[in-house]
């Protein structure tokens, strides 16, 4: 690892993306900020059906407008990850709520220490309990599931390499995204890490996009698609090891009567009993078989992200 790599001569072309709906407020100091903070880059704002002016402000700011109308957070992301070529990639929320000084530092980061993604994760609260709360259970959660050590699992503050987004098969259409990020950087085993950055609250006026329980539903529902879709075997063995209890509890007592006695005097429980034993053990077979499906679709993802070797 050469930690003397000089930033503009290696990687010359940075890209930092802003998605925005009705940011009027803000954006434009947003595109401003990152265009100081790193002037040989194109910033990029992609409009997501706003109704305010924030295509006017973007454009009177310097920044490169794009515009996709089916709105939603992971419908912009797929678009902007597709659409846009660049070595390094810097994503980051249009409310002016991240400090755009960090960016040099995340970029220089990703390239010296070769590294897939960096988090901005935020070391102050948001000010809204739902969210910081909502935040860290989520993290907390995620990290259980998927073996990881994340602190700011829904930081919208990240810089990626391309064989990072190349490869990043996005299906979220809302703010799920960063959970989906997260998972797809931990199931292909990515050089990741974590930097502290300041957060700002939005400004008078600014209104967040976020919904705690709208969003905070639709973010642990993606959670739990995730699971199943990537740890099938731990997820369908959850549902086995419940049946297969129930199965023991009302099928135990049943099998000893009729030991003692040579009757099954409670048929309908049996039946019951026999019936969850069955699914228990359907539940372990479908996944086996998922499992091995998962192995192979990761397999896929990994060819796909070492096609893209140039970081």
């Amino acid at each position: 690892m050469n930690s003397d790599k000089d930033l503009s001569n290696t990687f010359p072309n940075v890209a930092v993306l802003i998605p925005c709906l009705n940011e009027e407020l803000t954006v434009a100091d947003v595109v401003k900020d990152f265009r100081a903070a790193l002037p040989d880059s194109n910033v990029y704002v992609y409009d997501n059906d706003s109704n305010d002016g924030t295509v006017e402000r973007a454009l009177e700011a310097g920044a490169i407008v794009r515009h996709e109308l089916h709105r939603g957070k992971g419908t912009v992301v797929r678009r902007m990850f597709s659409e846009i070529q660049a070595d390094v990639y810097v994503i980051v929320d249009g409310d002016n709520t991240y400090d755009s000084s960090a960016a040099p530092l995340m970029v220089k980061q990703l390239i010296q220490e070769e590294l897939d993604m960096v988090v901005a994760i935020r070391s102050d609260s948001t000010n809204r309990f739902g969210h910081d709360f909502g935040n860290r259970s989520f993290t907390r959660l995620y990290n259980w599931l998927f073996k990881s050590n994340s602190q700011d699992l829904l930081s919208g503050y990240r810089a990626f390499s391309r064989r990072y987004v190349k490869s990043f098969p996005s299906i979220s259409k809302g703010f799920e995204i960063e959970t989906e990020m997260s998972v797809h950087a931990s199931q292909l085993q990515l050089s990741t890490t974590e930097i502290k950055t300041q957060y700002r609250s939005r400004p008078e006026g600014s209104r967040s996009k976020l919904n705690t329980y709208v969003d905070g539903w639709k973010i642990l529902r993606s959670m739990i698609t995730l699971v199943k879709n990537n740890r099938p075997l731990f997820f369908f063995s959850s549902f086995s090891f419940v049946l297969g209890s129930v199965s023991l509890i009302l099928g135990v007592p049943i099998i000893l009567d009729f030991v003692s006695n040579g009757l099954v005097e409670r048929l309908p429980t049996a039946l019951l009993a026999t019936g969850l034993a069955v699914a228990s053990l359907l539940f372990v077979a479908l996944g086996l078989i998922l499992d091995m499906v998962a192995k192979t679709k990761i397999e896929l993802k990994r060819l796909f992200y070492l096609q893209n070797s140039q970081l």
